[in-house]
């Protein structure tokens, strides 16, 4: 009963942090709504790409950091091309940036966590 009750509290433990993340996964038929508002950062980034996946890490620290900012991840795929088509993402990753839904700046390739941040910086102003 013990173990049960740490499994049940590690679980819940665990969907509060999700729904507390500064980070949300988009997808076409949400993206227009999460760009909308605000100042949105978002990466497009594929599973099978490497530097996507060393870029992940770096991304998602940067959200937990910038509290004002929107941080997206929308994973380019064979059924999830729409916006990336739109955007005209040609490379991966790609960081879209955008304010009240205008894109305003993209970066694309790998970047450090000193380069996102300044960025970030910059378009907070």
């Amino acid at each position: 009963m013990i173990l049960l009750n740490i499994i049940i509290n590690y679980v819940n433990e665990i969907a509060k942090r999700k729904e507390s993340m500064a980070l949300r996964h988009v997808t076409d038929s949400d993206f227009d709504q999460v760009v909308a508002s605000g100042v949105t950062v978002v990466d497009f980034w594929a599973i099978w790409c490497g530097p996507c996946q060393a870029f992940g890490p770096v991304f998602e620290e940067a959200a937990e950091k910038h509290a004002g900012i929107n941080f997206a991840k929308y994973e380019v795929t064979d059924t999830n091309k729409r916006a990336a088509a739109k955007f005209g993402i040609r490379s991966i990753p790609s960081v879209l940036a955008f304010k009240n839904g205008e894109l305003v700046d993209t970066k694309v390739g790998l970047m450090t966590g000193d380069t996102l941040d300044s960025w970030l910086s910059e378009l907070s102003k």
